[in-house]
């Protein structure tokens, strides 16, 4: 059902841009992410460390401006997302890849690349990573389509672009990190004990806007007549 969401989405947007838009470009764009969350055992709060990451975040956006002030984007990108536990010496590092297809509605002047934006995203979490220290010990675990969380995670996001590139951004996820009913055979596996693992993070990025894939200067029966 999701999968269906994030492709009717893609769908209704492409047609949008084909009887709307003005201008069509892409950006091609990488992130550093500083992320905590609001993390709960039992219902009292987990101490957080700010996690930051700078690999691997790389996304491809293509931009619908319908004129010089309103205008969409969508596209793909694939982001590093986690937090970091501390308790009582103990230090947990819970990160997984993520794929993700935003949609965004941007605001501003297009002319001068100065708007601010801000939509929803669905990713998909498709590997996962825990590291526990305890001491001077390190214990490691990963895992491809792992249970440990969910497939998919919703999420919000607003930010501002300004001039020659540079971008911060905001983003909440709407829905637990881990998947609270997993419980492992370990000592540092069981995930019952969470009651809220929300996540957010703050981005600066480096937008780059590439070609223009084409402009529909016609009117949309003109551009649709074809």
């Amino acid at each position: 059902m999701k999968r269906f969401v994030v492709v009717a989405v893609l769908i209704l947007t492409s047609y949008v841009a084909r009887t709307h838009a003005q201008d069509v470009y892409t950006v091609t764009g990488t992130e550093l992410l500083f992320q905590s969350g609001t993390i709960e055992k039992s219902g009292a709060d987990v101490n957080t460390n700010l996690r930051f990451t700078l690999f691997f975040h790389l996304g491809e956006y293509v931009h619908f401006d319908m004129g010089n002030y309103v205008g969409l984007y969508t596209g793909i990108g694939v982001r590093n997302v986690g937090f970091i536990t501390d308790e009582e010496g103990i230090k947990t590092k819970y990160r997984s890849y993520m794929l993700g297809a935003p949609l965004a509605l941007k605001l501003g002047s297009f002319k001068d690349r100065f708007y601010v934006y801000g939509g929803g995203e669905y990713e998909w979490m498709f590997t996962f990573k825990q590291k526990t220290f305890v001491d001077d010990q390190k214990i490691k675990y990963s895992e491809w389509f792992s249970n440990r969380t969910p497939d998919f995670i919703p999420s919000v996001f607003a930010g501002i672009q300004f001039p020659y590139g540079f971008n911060v951004k905001f983003k909440y996820y709407l829905k637990d990190f881990l998947n609270h009913d997993y419980q492992g055979s370990g000592d540092y596996d069981d995930y019952t004990v969470f009651t809220k693992t929300q996540v957010w993070y703050i981005s600066v990025s480096f937008q780059i806007r590439n070609s223009k894939m084409t402009e529909f200067n016609e009117s949309p029966g003109e551009w649709a007549s074809r």
